[in-house]
């Protein structure tokens, strides 16, 4: 008989890394979430598409989808008031509806968003190098800035990227600084060509575009409003950075006020929009629409301020996405669902230094990939189009969350069950359903699979995979890292890591 030593038992507990600091407030808050939700480039290139889904009922379908959001948000508030973690709905949806759905929660919210990072860096190398081209610009070492060119483009893109996670590693307090001097420059510029397109505009103003009921289908409606939800995707970004905050408070007003800033933005730009261009003029500017309304407004070089405003849009929005990403996967390794290298916090700045440049690396390399191989081009474009559908997916299951954990609250008075139970369900159960119905139009438009962006199979193998390779990695944190996450559903408590404050905080 052979004789073995036994394994040394696996620790209950995950051991607790090094602590994030304390340094954000309410303003840093608004910068991140507003950052991420990048309403300048919503506007920008996704009016034409609205339009060309809604027609004239732009306005109409983006506050109905503001509801449903709004309801997210108020789930959002309130799970962070009880629990504040940078996991969010991670944490929250494991501890109230189980560890495989949380698992499932963080996966999909972190692979769609390097998704996005590597498809968006591309952009925005594009808009960079359109910008140069207008400062007279047109090559540079013998290469010509073509941005037509995906490759260049996607060069240039990654070199942003780049420099926006060296800020984003250095301090997320130096990062929001840079991204609040954005948005007000873009914002500016929005408010001030908006403007002028409403009161100069040769378009007819008429209420019915406030009439959801004036849409030609329900097809087109269920369409419409999930365009529109994409549209506010981002707000939650500021949770990411709870415990970062001196107040964790601070994390909910932050995303509550970048959230109503957005509607107010999305409705006037809208209104402003249709006020000036007809609707075939809109959708077939598309992408285009809002350096196109510049051009019809003004001579350069006032004309060159909305694609200016387009690119501080993109850069911004590009390190706010590498921001809560980088801290999502910070909560799964501390639980062990995830390896010990995403909890590696640097020693100096306080940031998941580590886990940062690693998001970069990964979206780096998917877009050199993408444009070494167009098939996977193609791939990462129809990945983006059908983003929507993990966005409801973590959406809707951190909502429910909130409502079984506050179940409870029915038995204090109406408002207190409306606002902790009622509003988070209905809003989690319409936008799962809206999701389920998405994926159905996606399944029945084609007959048959190919890789190609407008393929509805394609459409929804994409977000399938995600989430079978979400199932799959749950069963390896599970049965292979042995995480006690699977065994409590619960993740690491933030407020027992005991983070220190920033003594240089201001």
């Amino acid at each position: 008989m052979s004789h073995t030593a036994p394994r040394p038992a696996r620790s209950e507990q995950p051991a607790s890394p090094a602590p994030l600091r304390r340094s954000l407030g309410v303003v840093d808050g608004v910068a991140i979430a507003a950052s991420s939700t990048a309403a300048t480039t919503s506007i920008a290139i996704g009016m034409g598409t609205i339009a060309a889904t809604v027609g004239l009922q732009a306005p109409a379908i983006l506050l109905l989808a503001f509801l449903p959001v709004l309801g997210i948000a108020t789930a959002y508030a309130r799970l962070n008031r009880s629990e504040p973690n940078c996991g969010n709905g991670y944490v929250w949806v494991g501890k109230s509806l189980g560890p495989w759905p949380g698992f499932l929660t963080g996966w999909v919210t972190l692979v769609g968003s390097i998704i996005f990072l590597a498809y968006t860096s591309a952009v925005t190398g594009s808009v960079v190098l359109i910008f140069a081209n207008k400062a007279g610009l047109d090559s540079l070492a013998g290469i010509a800035l073509d941005p037509a060119s995906t490759g260049v483009s996607t060069v240039v893109g990654l070199m942003t990227l780049t420099a926006v996670t060296v800020l984003a590693v250095t301090g997320v307090r130096s990062a929001t600084r840079l991204q609040f001097g954005l948005l007000v420059f873009e914002y500016a510029v929005l408010l001030v060509f908006c403007t002028w397109a409403l009161v100069t505009g040769s378009q007819e103003f008429s209420l019915s575009w406030f009439n959801p009921f004036e849409m030609s289908s329900g097809t087109a409606f269920a369409q419409g409003l999930f365009l529109a939800v994409f549209f506010f995707w981002g707000w939650d970004a500021a949770f990411s950075v709870t415990e970062e905050t001196k107040s964790p408070g601070d994390s909910a007003r932050g995303g509550f006020i970048a959230l109503f800033a957005m509607l107010g933005l999305f409705i006037f730009a809208s209104v402003a929009f249709q006020r000036e261009m007809s609707l075939p003029e809109l959708v077939k500017n598309g992408p285009q629409a809002l350096p196109y309304l510049g051009a019809k407004l003004a001579a350069e070089p006032w004309a060159s301020l909305p694609l200016l405003a387009l690119m501080f849009s993109a850069v911004a929005s590009v390190q706010a996405a590498v921001i809560p990403t980088a801290r999502g996967l910070l909560a799964m390794g501390r639980d062990r669902t995830l390896g010990p290298v995403w909890t590696r916090v640097h020693p100096k700045y306080g940031t998941p230094a580590a886990g940062t440049v690693l998001v970069m690396s990964i979206a780096a390399g998917i877009a050199l990939l993408a444009v070494a191989i167009p098939k996977l081009s193609d791939m990462l474009l129809a990945a983006v189009n059908a983003i929507g559908l993990v966005v409801a997916l973590y959406y809707g299951l951190t909502a429910l969350a909130c409502a079984v954990r506050f179940r409870d609250a029915r038995r204090d008075g109406l408002r207190e069950a409306l606002l902790a139970v009622g509003v988070p369900a209905a809003s989690g159960v319409f936008l799962l359903g809206l999701g389920a119905y998405l994926g159905y139009s996606y399944l029945t438009m084609s007959d048959h699979f190919e890789l190609s962006p407008d393929n509805g199979w394609f459409m929804f193998s994409l977000p399938a995979t995600i989430v079978v390779s979400g199932l799959v990695m749950a069963a390896v944190a599970k049965y292979a890292r042995r995480s006690p996450y699977f065994t409590t559903g619960r993740g690491t408590d933030a407020d027992a890591l005991g983070l220190p404050m920033d003594p240089t905080a201001v």
